[in-house]
């Protein structure tokens, strides 16, 4: 499955953006910062892998409901589902 050019900046972006507060995790760990403080974005790193996730399976629906250019068939309702409840 090919990510959508307008859905694959948005999800870059998003990703860039958990890498910069992952890697502000890390600095707080490092520097013995309060605990409440850390999972405080932790929590905020988890909310932005989630969010590219998402986009990523919302913006291939389309494609992974018909057959593809190079002939792959379509995915299954199962297969699907396998993948929203991975982001669960």
């Amino acid at each position: 499955m090919k990510i959508e050019e307008d859905a694959g900046v948005a999800v870059l972006n998003r990703l860039r953006r958990a890498q910069g507060q992952l890697a502000g995790v890390i600095s707080m760990i490092e520097a013995g910062r309060d605990c409440k403080d850390v999972v405080t974005q932790l929590a905020a790193v988890s909310r932005a892998l989630d969010r590219a996730g998402f986009k990523i399976v919302a913006s291939g629906m389309r494609q992974c409901l018909t057959e593809s250019e190079d002939g792959t068939p379509p995915m299954t309702e199962q297969e699907l589902e396998k993948l929203f409840l991975a982001l669960a």
